[in-house]
């Protein structure tokens, strides 16, 4: 006996640019929605994989944690005695649904510099990010943290709070999600991830659209299974950091 399975799909709105933002979303190339458009996805996955989703995120980032604690001293102190200033970076990032949360970093760059751009017209990144491959701000061993993405670690607290997930698109700066066409802010249907399709298919040296293109392929598609292979692709990006500044 066979059965039928019916796919429905519903409409939801995601996080419009915040009030009195002076930065419009802009259209990115292949996108042709409007910048404020309503995202139609398929139903939400079924109610047991989203919480076998949780339960490995839970699970996962507190035994990491543990496991860890050794490491994470270690490049605490080793960040503290490089340069002056705290551990950790704190960071305004964007949720799910677009809702803010402070997402947490081992510090790369010095204490006193400023995250916003370092001087007019740098950027070797396109679309609505910021990279520079040679950033004047990142100290002598954040270098090395960014390299391996050993300074996204602190972010496993984000994910035993729930505020992300193991694997997901990874979470974007205000600054960025104001500059989002409608296309880009279905990024935003899912809970970032600590690493991503985006991050195990080319990290940095990805266009803004290919990178996208990931992203949403993730976000309309996710299985249980997806979040494995990325996992196990996140060993091989890290022991292999092409793409990483």
């Amino acid at each position: 006996m066979t059965s039928t399975t019916r796919l429905t799909t519903h409409r939801i709105v995601v996080a419009p640019p915040r009030p009195g933002s002076a930065t419009r979303p802009r259209h990115h190339r292949g996108d042709a929605h409007d910048p404020l458009a309503v995202a139609t996805v398929p139903r939400a996955r079924r109610a047991t994989a989203r919480r076998l989703k949780r339960l490995v995120d839970a699970v996962g980032s507190a035994l990491a944690l543990l496991s860890l604690a050794p490491l994470f001293a270690l490049l605490a102190l080793a960040i503290v005695l490089d340069s002056p200033g705290p551990a950790l970076f704190r960071q305004e990032r964007c949720g799910l649904g677009g809702r803010p949360f402070t997402l947490l970093k081992f510090r790369s760059m010095h204490a006193e510099a400023t995250t916003e751009h370092p001087m007019p017209g740098a950027n070797d990144a396109d679309g609505p990010l910021f990279k520079l491959r040679a950033d004047p701000r990142v100290t002598r061993v954040g270098r090395l943290l960014r390299r391996h993405s050993l300074d996204e670690l602190p972010q496993l607290v984000n994910v035993l709070r729930g505020e992300m997930s193991l694997v997901g698109p990874r979470p974007a700066l205000p600054r960025e999600v104001d500059q989002y066409c409608g296309r880009a802010r279905a990024r935003l249907l899912v809970l970032p991830g600590l690493t991503g399709p985006w991050q195990v298919g080319g990290r940095s040296d990805l266009d803004w659209d290919a990178g996208l293109r990931l992203d949403l392929a993730y976000v309309h598609a996710w299985t249980p299974s997806t979040d494995a292979r990325v996992l196990v692709r996140t060993i091989g990006a890290v022991l292999r950091p092409t793409g990483a500044y």
